[in-house]
């Protein structure tokens, strides 16, 4: 691996204690701008500088426009650090554009070399292959012609034959409970959509998940689920004088806490929660709702998503916004290069069984559908194949 020449002007060196004997790295210091001038001057190779906001004679906001003033030093990636964190030095920083900004009473983050060769390399590509490397890396995907002309005409056919039973299951519904017979949530597919359901529980039953969610959830096998305490203090904001915190803060209803402390516990919530949730015997449902569920008619009118263009008729299960976030922080989430879908493979496997499937399990069986989407692999009949799957899975005993 190359190395990596750091350049780090100001008076606190023992903040890179842990990569500054690393043998990919040449660190220098200059104990003032002064000395880092005229280390650049000397044309002494200098990937990326690290400089102290407080320094003697100048900041280190003079030393920042300076370089930039510098054709010659222009591509090199500029690092601002202060003692404690600041907030009107850190909307400076973002306002002048600086390319980092770090809090030195906070230990050395981990990844920190990998920042600056990212930082090294990426300003030192023209703009125009700036632009084509931040296209490059995001995934593609286009909806196959054969796959989009087959949703289509079998959503379109299915709603015109089950028309007259729908209206059926409508009065049903609303003879059974007073409320809206459909039922609208956002959900996540390859995009956020308005996703369509008829109702099946008792109005009001949002205000009952997050309850149930804890005491029956399936795929909760833990028992030992998290929340962000607000008013617990921050342990670095605890050690810093009145008025100061570690970092930004951040303001939430009515509660008031650093970014810091917020997600650290957020983290804490998102390892201690599962992903998914599904509620076994779900007392939230109706009597119509739980023949409607047992027979999949529940699922119908997301048909009328299919022909909007929101959802495939197989696909991954688009999920929840709440469930979509868990996920974007796991290295499974690729999940979301397949479009949405009424069924799938996760249906088709253990659903028509009683549900019994551990989250592990769902989310490979939601990635090897998805592989089938990459370098062209898409095949329409294993589509048909799993939608014949499908009709011996619609009939189950739990409403899971």
């Amino acid at each position: 691996m190359k190395k990596l020449h750091l350049l780090y002007i100001g008076n606190n060196p023992a903040y890179f204690d842990a990569i500054s004997t690393n043998d990919d790295v040449v660190f220098t210091i200059a104990e003032n701008s002064t000395s880092g001038v005229n280390h650049l001057i000397a044309g002494k190779q200098t990937d990326i500088i690290f400089c102290d906001y407080d320094l003697s004679g100048a900041d280190g906001f003079y030393f920042f426009e300076w370089l930039r003033s510098q054709p010659q030093y222009n591509e090199i990636p500029f690092i601002l650090l202060s003692l404690q964190f600041r907030k009107e030095l850190y909307k400076m920083a973002v306002k002048k554009k600086v390319d980092d900004y770090y809090v030195t009473s906070q230990p050395l983050p981990a990844g920190i070399l990998d920042r600056a060769r990212f930082l090294a390399t990426y300003r030192s590509k023209p703009i125009q292959e700036k632009q084509e490397d931040v296209s490059a890396a995001l995934p593609t995907f286009r909806m196959p012609l054969s796959k989009r002309i087959f949703d289509i005409l079998v959503a379109s056919f299915i709603l015109l034959i089950l028309s007259p039973f729908l209206l059926l299951i409508i009065l049903a519904i609303r003879l059974e409970s007073k409320g809206k017979v459909y039922y609208i949530s956002k959900r996540v597919g390859r995009k956020p959509f308005d996703f369509y359901k008829l109702r099946s529980m008792s109005t009001g039953s949002d205000e009952l998940l997050k309850k149930l969610a804890k005491e029956r959830n399936q795929y909760n096998t833990s028992g030992n689920e998290k929340e962000i305490d607000y008013d617990l203090p921050c342990p670095h904001c605890s050690q810093l004088p009145d008025g100061q915190t570690c970092s930004p803060l951040m303001y939430i209803g009515t509660h008031e806490i650093c970014d810091h402390w917020y997600n650290h516990q957020r983290q804490e919530v998102f390892n201690s929660k599962a992903a998914f949730v599904k509620i076994v015997d779900d007392p939230r449902i109706t009597k119509v709702g739980r023949f409607i569920r047992n027979t999949s008619i529940d699922e119908l009118p997301q048909l009328i998503n299919v022909l909007k263009g929101d959802m495939s008729i197989v696909g991954n299960r688009p999920l929840p916004v709440y469930e979509a976030e868990l996920l974007t922080l796991d290295t499974l989430s690729k999940r979301f290069l397949a479009p949405a879908g009424i069924t799938g493979l996760w249906q088709v496997e253990l659903r028509g069984k009683g549900g019994n499937m551990s989250e592990d399990e769902r989310k490979q069986l939601d990635n090897e559908y998805a592989e089938h989407f990459k370098d062209g692999k898409y095949s329409f009949w294993y589509d048909v194949r799993l939608i014949l799957r499908t009709i011996p899975a619609l009939l189950q005993k739990s409403t899971v």
